[in-house]
């Protein structure tokens, strides 16, 4: 499981003191790999003039939490630290309390990877399923709230390049929180440039506790809502203070999907002989843009599909925008609309990020708008999602 025991999580203030992610330094075989993945330089060697040394995270400050260390240590050292199991367990046997999943767009290609997918498909319907047998009393889909925040930055990009709002080009996505964090960490001045749309799970959750309790005919201080995510940086941002604007914190607790499959396998629920069930309503409904976001490149692809047909005045007759989708650190694409050519960049791991920002800081980037995921390849690749020695050996 990668995850220390006895784990807890940190109140809202003291999210930044926290390591989400730390060393087992007596595991630690000292090869370095773990270096050479790390975008930030937060995990070093004990011993800096040392190359043949163990490792640890020194500064938690430091560390954007995106889990690319721990999911290509060969001897699983590394591991999570921060574990809201135990509460979630307590919510769901309380009968006073209504507990909400809410899972990540991602998860539902890489949940059957756990049981006996040789491949990654799309297994929605027993996701869902799966939620429900674990206890849950509604599942509301990330999906939905992933809608809601490409309508919410695509006007915000649309705003900008028409000189509507004040703030700067390019605008630098927000739904990535190891992203995000990189940016207050790394580049402040460059926090103007972020979206201020929220993250797809944030936005869920504010509903939830607000229009969502209001449906269903609970009080907000009766709905627990859990969040399922491909990510452990995720846990970061439902702490983040900000993200309890209604009163109470939007996202209550956050588990990633290896917990969800150790979980599953601790209740002995048969994943492959569930049948394909629904989400949920008032939130269960999306569209295909919302797939798309969690691969690199599906939240600038998403966006431009909505500023283009606003900038054309008409419906658009392809949907695809190939020339965003890839894997490269750092893919450029030119698009035309409205009688005005824009370039984006969509960048694939925060560890190809630096140029950029430095880029955007010396005012030479052509950019209007740049995508950044905190993982190679997107939150298929994130720090949370199955790791293959997990369930080959």
């Amino acid at each position: 499981m990668n995850l220390k025991n006895n784990a807890s999580f940190p109140a809202p203030g003291e999210a930044d003191t926290v390591h989400f992610v730390d060393v087992n330094q007596d595991d630690c075989m000292r090869c370095g790999h773990c270096e050479g993945v790390c975008p930030t330089g937060a995990i070093a060697r004990t011993l800096p003039a040392t190359p043949w040394c163990v490792h640890h995270i020194p500064n938690p400050a430091a560390c954007i939490a995106c889990g690319q260390c721990l999911k290509g240590c060969p001897e699983s050292a590394i591991r999570e630290t921060v574990s809201f199991m135990d509460e979630i367990r307590g919510k769901l046997a309380d009968p006073d309390t209504v507990t909400v999943a809410m899972p990540a767009p991602s998860i539902r290609y890489t949940l059957g990877e756990a049981f006996g997918d040789d491949v990654p498909r799309y297994e929605a319907g027993q996701m869902f399923a799966a939620l429900r047998r674990l206890g849950f009393d509604k599942v509301w889909d990330v999906e939905f709230g992933a809608d809601l925040t490409i309508m919410e930055e695509a006007a915000e990009l649309l705003a900008r390049i028409r000189g509507e709002l004040d703030r700067p080009l390019p605008l630098l996505t927000s739904c990535c929180p190891g992203w995000v964090r990189f940016v207050e960490t790394y580049h402040p001045a460059l926090i103007p440039n972020l979206s201020t749309a929220r993250s797809p799970a944030q936005m869920l959750g504010a509903i939830a506790k607000t229009r969502g309790a209001a449906q269903i005919g609970v009080s907000a201080d009766r709905l627990y809502t859990v969040q399922i995510m491909p990510c452990i940086a995720k846990k970061f941002e439902g702490l983040r203070i900000e993200n309890a604007k209604s009163g109470f914190r939007d996202i209550d607790a956050t588990i990633n999907t290896r917990e969800l499959i150790q979980w599953l396998r601790d209740e002995a629920v048969n994943f492959d002989a569930l049948p394909d069930e629904q989400a949920d309503d008032p939130f269960r409904l999306s569209t295909g843009a919302a797939t798309i976001f969690g691969a690199t490149g599906g939240v600038m692809e998403a966006a431009l599909r909505r500023v283009t047909e606003e900038l054309d005045g008409k419906p658009l007759e392809n949907v695809e925008f190939q020339s965003v989708r890839g894997t490269e650190g750092v893919r450029e694409a030119e698009i035309t609309a409205g009688g005005q050519t824009f370039k984006v960049a969509v960048v694939s791991g925060a560890i190809n990020a630096g140029p950029v920002c430095a880029a955007i800081e010396a005012g030479t980037s052509p950019y209007a708008a740049v995508e950044v995921m905190a993982c190679p390849g997107g939150c298929l690749n994130g720090g949370g999602q199955p790791i293959e020695k997990e369930h080959t050996t």
